[in-house]
């Protein structure tokens, strides 16, 4: 989280593209995290995709999340990369 531009401050704008991380990341991230917006099953099937990102919000334990357009679910800024 915040991991280049600090807590609180998206790593990713509104409209930039992103791509969700490979599936084995996907599945360690999800038996690890015990928090808020825990990765749901059917999100798993979106690994490798790419995507523009059409929100973003932090949630207050300083945790960026991002919506990505037609790709459910809640997206933690741990699971996506740039797209270069």
């Amino acid at each position: 989280m915040g991991s280049k531009k600090g807590p609180y401050k998206a790593e990713f704008l509104k409209g930039s593209r992103v791509r969700v991380k490979d599936r084995a990341f996907l599945e360690s991230f999800r038996k690890r995290w015990h928090y808020h917006h825990p990765l749901q099953p059917e999100q798993l099937d979106f690994a490798g995709r790419e995507a523009e990102v059409v929100g973003a919000s932090v949630y207050h334990g300083r945790d960026e999340l991002y919506e990505l357009a037609d790709i459910p679910g809640i997206w933690h800024e741990q699971c996506l990369e740039p797209v270069s």
